[in-house]
């Protein structure tokens, strides 16, 4: 998995490299395509998605800090239990946040 996310970084980039008045071959949206493709294969390929998850990978997943997962916890946005000292979340709540349905 760590090989297939270095290749997505490396795309990112060279992708991000592009001038903005290049024109994208056929062959070019091929690439992204097969790309994609490779992507969807991986992903159902992929363990199954933890249903709880703690702060720490809450904040990696949003690209949060500590006050603003707070913030959220506080407002209701993103539901979450505490238990001996650690929050918990469900991964659904998150996901829920990530596309925007908050």
């Amino acid at each position: 998995m760590f090989d297939f996310l270095v290749y997505l970084i490396f795309l990112s980039h060279k992708i991000h490299d592009m001038n903005t008045n290049e024109i994208a071959t056929k062959a070019d949206i091929n690439k992204v395509i097969d790309a994609l493709e490779e992507i969807k294969e991986r992903l159902k390929a992929a363990p199954k998605e933890k249903p709880i998850l703690r702060s720490a990978d809450v904040k990696k997943l949003l690209n949060v800090s500590d006050s603003t997962l707070q913030r959220l916890r506080i407002s209701g946005k993103l539901p979450a239990r505490k238990l001996n000292g650690i929050w918990f979340y469900n991964s659904k709540d998150v996901l829920s946040i990530l596309d925007g349905n908050d």
